[in-house]
C-alpha cells in the first residue's frame, strides 16, 4: 500500500503561474512547515498527499504574492490628502503630518497598511521608516505578513523640524534597538534594516555610520534616491557629484543597498548601480509626477528592479495598480518613440512585482516564485469572472484585467491570512473604525 504524504495544507485543482511565467492548469500545491513541498498535476497529488486543511482551487489562479518594495506604513492616515497639490508636498504637508504622529497613530496606521496590503495581494513589503517603528513591527507580526522595517534617520536640513532630527549616536542607537528586538521576529518573517531618509537630510557622518553599523550587523540599508530635482542640485552644489556618485565617493555602496525611486539617473549613475549590485525600486504612480524611470536601460544592464507603491498617501497600496501604470508609462516614454510595443511585456511586469521585490529584499531564495523548497507565500485570484474570462492570454489578463478585488486568498509562510476575501489575522471592522477617528484627530493637530 502506497504511503500518503501528510501536509498542512493542499490547494486543489488550480491554475498556477510558473517560475517561467507560464500558466499551467489543473495543478495542486502541497504546503508543509511553511514551505511549498510539491506542485504537480491534481490527480497525482490526490493519490500521493493528504491534509486536514485544503482550499478549492477551481476557477482560481495561484501565483507568488506581490512584494511592495517601498512603502510607508505610517502614512495611511494621509490617504487622499496630497493629490493635486503643488510642490513642495514634503515640507507643506508630509513634515507637519509626520512630526505630529503619536505612538497610537503609528500603530493604527500600520494595522491599516497591513490590512490594505493583504486585501491587495501583497505578501511582503519594505517600510521606508518613520517614528515609533516598534509599533509598525508589532502590527506586521500580528498581520502575518513578511516585511522589512527601518527607522527614519535625519540629522540635517533647515526645513526639517527639530523634533524629527536626532544626533548621529541617537539615530544609530535607535535603529540598533529596533534590530535587536525585532530582527527575525514573527517566525523569521520580519527583518530590520537601516535607513537614510534622504541625502539632503543626512550628514556625511550619519551616512557613513549607518552603512558601517548595517555592515557590522549583516543587514541592509535603504534610502530615497534621485527622486527630486532639488536633491540632485543639493548634491552637485555641496559635493560636486550626483547622488549615486556621492555615495560611491564615500565608499559605502554594495549589493546590500536598496535605492528607492532612482528616477533622475545619469548614464554614469546607472553604471555605478550595476557595478555595485545596488537594488532599485520604482514606484510608477508616485514617480510619474517627478520623472519617468529608466527601467528598460537598468534591466538591460542587469540591474535588479522591483516595484513599490510609496505608501497610501501617494497612490494606495495596490501593486496591481502600479503594474498597470508601469505598463502605460513604459509604452509611452520608451516604447512609442522607437515603435517597440513589447518594451515591457506582461511576464516582465509580473517578475518585477514578485521576484523583483524579493531580490530587493535580498530574499529571492525564500520567495518570489512558486516552486518546491520556497516559502509558501502566494495569492489566489478568482479568474472565473466576465472581466477576466474568456481570454486569449491569461498571462496578459493578469496585467490588463485583474483587480485587487479579484484576490480571494492570501497565504504567507504557509499560514492563511485571507480566505475568500475574509482577513483572518486582523479585525477589519475595528481597524477601520479606529483609523477614521485617528485620521480626524491627526488632521486637526497637524493643521492639514
Amino acid at each position: 500500500m502506497k504511503t500518503m504524504i501528510e501536509s498542512d495544507l493542499i490547494i486543489k485543482g488550480c491554475a498556477i503561474l510558473t517560475p517561467d511565467y507560464e500558466i499551467v492548469e489543473n495543478q495542486s500545491i502541497v504546503i508543509k512547515d511553511s514551505q511549498i513541498v510539491q506542485i504537480d498535476d491534481a490527480s497525482i497529488i490526490q493519490e500521493s498527499c493528504s491534509s486536514q486543511a485544503s482550499i478549492d482551487g477551481k476557477g482560481k489562479l495561484f501565483m507568488p504574492g506581490f512584494a511592495d518594495a517601498h512603502m510607508h506604513t505610517c502614512q495611511q492616515l494621509l490617504k487622499g490628502r496630497i493629490a493635486d497639490e503643488y510642490p513642495m508636498i514634503w515640507t507643506r504637508i508630509m513634515v507637519p503630518f509626520e512630526s505630529n504622529l503619536r505612538e497610537k497613530d503609528v500603530h493604527i496606521s500600520a494595522q491599516l497598511s497591513c490590512l490594505d496590503m493583504i486585501k491587495n495581494g501583497t505578501t511582503a513589503f519594505v517600510d521606508a521608516g518613520g517614528t515609533y517603528m516598534h509599533k509598525a513591527a508589532e502590527a506586521a507580526i500580528q498581520s502575518g505578513l513578511r516585511g522589512i522595517i527601518t527607522c527614519s534617520t535625519m540629522d540635517s536640513g533647515h526645513q526639517i523640524p527639530e523634533n524629527m532630527k536626532s544626533s548621529v549616536a541617537e539615530l544609530i542607537s535607535r535603529n540598533v534597538r529596533l534590530f535587536e528586538e525585532f530582527n527575525g521576529a514573527g517566525d523569521g518573517r520580519l527583518n530590520v534594516w537601516f535607513s537614510l531618509r534622504s541625502i539632503i537630510s543626512c550628514t556625511p557622518d550619519l551616512t557613513l555610520k549607518v552603512f558601517e553599523k548595517a555592515k557590522e550587523l549583516h543587514t541592509g540599508v535603504q534610502a530615497h534616491m534621485s527622486e527630486y530635482t532639488n536633491e540632485i542640485g543639493f548634491c552637485l552644489e555641496n559635493f560636486q557629484k550626483r547622488p549615486y556618485e556621492y555615495l560611491e565617493s564615500l565608499g559605502v555602496l554594495d549589493s546590500n543597498f536598496l535605492g528607492a525611486h532612482s528616477i533622475l539617473l545619469s548614464e554614469n549613475e546607472m553604471d555605478i548601480i550595476k557595478e555595485y549590485g545596488v537594488k532599485v525600486v520604482h514606484c510608477p504612480i508616485s514617480n510619474a509626477g517627478k520623472g519617468i524611470p529608466k527601467t528598460p536601460g537598468l534591466l538591460q544592464k542587469g540591474v535588479s528592479v522591483g516595484l513599490g507603491t510609496d505608501g497610501a498617501a501617494h497612490s494606495g497600496l495596490s501593486i496591481l495598480d502600479e503594474i498597470k501604470t508601469m505598463k502605460s508609462l513604459m509604452r509611452a516614454a520608451w516604447g512609442t518613440p522607437i515603435f517597440d510595443p513589447k518594451v515591457m511585456p506582461a511576464s516582465k511586469l509580473l517578475e518585477l512585482a514578485t521576484l523583483g521585490g524579493a531580490r530587493a529584499m535580498q530574499q529571492e531564495h525564500l520567495f518570489g516564485t512558486l516552486e518546491p523548497g520556497k516559502k509558501a507565500d502566494l495569492i489566489g485570484i478568482n479568474i472565473d469572472q466576465p472581466h477576466i474570462q474568456p481570454t486569449h492570454s491569461l498571462l496578459n489578463g493578469l496585467v490588463e484585467s485583474v483587480n485587487s478585488s479579484d484576490i480571494y486568498d492570501v497565504i504567507v509562510n504557509g499560514k492563511v491570512l485571507m480566505k475568500n476575501r475574509e482577513v483572518l489575522t486582523l479585525d477589519e471592522e475595528k481597524i477601520m473604525y479606529e483609523g477614521k477617528l485617528a485620521m480626524e484627530s491627526m488632521s486637526f493637530r497637524a493643521g492639514i
